[in-house]
């Protein structure tokens, strides 16, 4: 059986950025270039873009990368790359474990991938994810920024847009000299026995309430192992998020 497979779930009709898979940044798609961070990364036996758009699967296939047309109507990047699994393995044969990475990083770290990659290797659990220490207080109060807690052996309790836990009789100004924040990092990865069962779960009403779908995974029971990375990324949302990345490209070519 194969070992990790890495999919990166891209959509072209984005809600807040239609097209920005293929904007330009430098020189370099923004889905090329997560492309290319995946292949740095140690542990991945095959990276593939899960897409519904015919633009995209061009760009990546055209460059000698590997690509897989979708269906239009899923709901989100996880159930893409769900899809986009079983298309693939009835191809090439399963694979133990399977790696979502976002699409709209263009500089994420491949040591943060092998990181992930290790832990679902290493968990007793189904699902692994990363996180960092939360070093901003604007991260803090950000409700885009999605806080973890964690329990004493690094698994997830709870992810929130709010600033979790609450610190009694502390005012909010102060509360990362007081205690350690986590920003949870949206990579994920799964061991591949359970992803079927995954994804038929209903939703929960913490996920309708938070609009985050990891805790649909912590409602019905399942353990999501977390990984404490160094690393900081980019996250490309906004066409003023653009302007951040073409900054940072052009500073670190």
């Amino acid at each position: 059986m194969n070992s990790t497979l890495g999919i990166i779930p891209a959509r072209y009709l984005s809600t807040r950025f239609p097209g920005k898979p293929l904007i330009d940044i430098v020189g370099k798609s923004m889905i090329w270039r997560v492309y290319e961070q995946c292949l740095k990364a140690e542990g991945l036996s095959k990276v593939y873009v899960a897409t519904d758009d015919e633009r995209i699967f061009r760009e990546i296939t055209h460059k000698g990368g590997l690509a897989v047309m979708t269906d239009s109507d899923l709901v989100n990047g996880t159930a893409r790359c769900f899809d986009a699994y079983q298309k693939i393995v009835s191809q090439t044969g399963p694979f133990e474990n399977l790696v979502n990475i976002q699409g709209d990083e263009p500089f994420i770290r491949p040591e943060q991938i092998t990181e992930v990659v290790n832990l679902i290797k290493q968990c007793d659990g189904s699902i692994g994810t990363l996180a960092k220490v939360i070093n901003d207080p604007a991260d803090l109060n950000d409700p885009n920024v999605v806080k973890v807690v964690l329990n004493e052996n690094k698994k997830a309790m709870y992810f929130s847009r709010e600033a979790i836990p609450f610190i009694q009789g502390v005012d909010k100004s102060i509360w990362l000299k007081k205690k350690t924040f986590y920003k949870h990092i949206g990579i994920y990865a799964f061991k591949t026995s359970c992803i079927n069962a995954i994804n038929s779960l209903p939703q929960t009403e913490p996920e309708k309430a938070e609009s985050l779908e990891q805790l649909r995974w912590l409602g019905h029971g399942h353990t999501i192992s977390v990984g404490i990375s160094e690393f900081q990324t980019i996250s490309v949302d906004t066409p003023s998020d653009l302007e951040k990345a073409i900054l940072y490209a052009q500073s670190n070519t």
